[in-house]
């Protein structure tokens, strides 16, 4: 991979990288990789815990960076890692960063019953999290369900990539909603430590969910499309 517009290098110390940019440590924790590397680059840490460094420096470079990797780049991403690494994104919306945010939530806020706002809120969100987890089991059972059929030559269905990119949306659209509706309505009840900490969380939950499905859309999309042209779909 042709990493000389790159910010991230396979030679740069996996320190540096969490040092320039504390989101990558979702990456790292997707990628399985955990801390305690020491001075080691970005090629051995990888290298040492079964990780394909261009891949993860593909994914770590377009969550720092945005979409600005060219197409032949895409040919040197490993589509089993990409796809476990989505598979652990989902795992860590659905069953901790959504549950710790609602109960923060519940912490923070007044659900007695004749606090009208606070039940919106706390309804708003729970509906919400049932999108997303609708979103992300459809995504679990059947798109990625049909690329490892497709990686093993078992293709069994008309399915294509083409139909999830169609019907993808930006599920994060929503928490820009619930934001609102805490900024704009509940009202202010002595100290809001706890209140704010939750609008953070959702604020950087909100980010880390957009980056997710670009990454959906601008790199998994397009590898499984060059996967299918071998395949002889497309």
């Amino acid at each position: 991979m042709d990493y000389k517009s790159a910010k991230f290098k396979p030679t740069d110390k996996m320190g540096d990288l969490i040092n320039h940019d504390y989101k990558l440590l979702l990456v790292m924790s997707r990628f399985g990789l955990s801390l305690g590397f020491g001075d080691k680059t970005v090629e051995q840490v990888c290298r040492e815990n079964g990780v394909d460094a261009p891949t993860f420096l593909a994914v770590a470079n377009f969550i720092h960076e945005g979409n600005n990797l060219m197409e032949a780049n895409l040919s040197q991403i490993s589509i089993p890692q990409l796809m476990n690494y989505l598979k652990q994104a989902h795992s860590y919306f659905l069953d901790f960063c959504l549950p710790a945010i609602r109960q923060k939530l519940l912490a923070a806020i007044d659900c007695s019953i004749h606090n009208e706002i606070a039940f919106l809120i706390l309804r708003f969100f729970d509906e919400y999290a049932t999108e997303v987890r609708r979103h992300m089991e459809y995504e679990d059972m059947n798109v990625f369900t049909y690329v490892a059929a497709l990686l093993d030559d078992q293709r069994e269905s008309n399915y294509s990539i083409s139909v999830f990119a169609r019907r993808h949306n930006q599920i994060e659209l929503k928490l820009t909603e619930l934001k609102n509706i805490i900024l704009k309505y509940y009202p202010e009840q002595g100290n809001n430590h706890l209140l704010n900490a939750v609008l953070f969380d959702i604020f950087s939950c909100e980010e880390d969910l957009s980056s997710h499905c670009k990454i959906e859309d601008f790199l998994f999309v397009p590898v499984v499309r060059q996967l299918e042209k071998k395949k002889g779909i497309i």
